[in-house]
């Protein structure tokens, strides 16, 4: 696997983070909205808004005191892309055995 796929299934195992992409999927929001909608206090949110951040899978964007977060499309692209290629060399291989010693 890729270093990136790697770091983006880590940073999309956790539920919380999962529903973070899922919100910012339709809209930008805030952490008072996503503090909102996610029932998650926020601190524990503000931390896993570092990792999605960090993975490269949100942005903020700042506006007044506030921070807005939005969803960065092409990141998932490329995680959707990785998969589907494996999928290809899955259905090339499909009739390839290795034989046993």
């Amino acid at each position: 696997m890729s270093e990136t796929a790697d770091g983006l299934l880590r940073a999309l195992a956790d539920p919380l983070r999962a529903r973070i992409i899922e919100l910012l999927a339709g809209e930008q929001l805030c952490t008072c909205h996503l503090v909102e909608l996610t029932g998650a206090r926020q601190t524990n949110l503000s931390n896993h808004l570092r990792v999605l951040r960090e993975a490269g899978l949100v942005e903020p964007q700042p506006a007044g005191r506030y921070t807005f977060y939005r969803l960065r499309p092409e990141a998932l692209t490329s995680l959707a892309d990785h998969y589907a290629a494996l999928a290809d060399r899955a259905r090339s291989a499909a009739q390839l055995r290795r034989p046993c010693a």
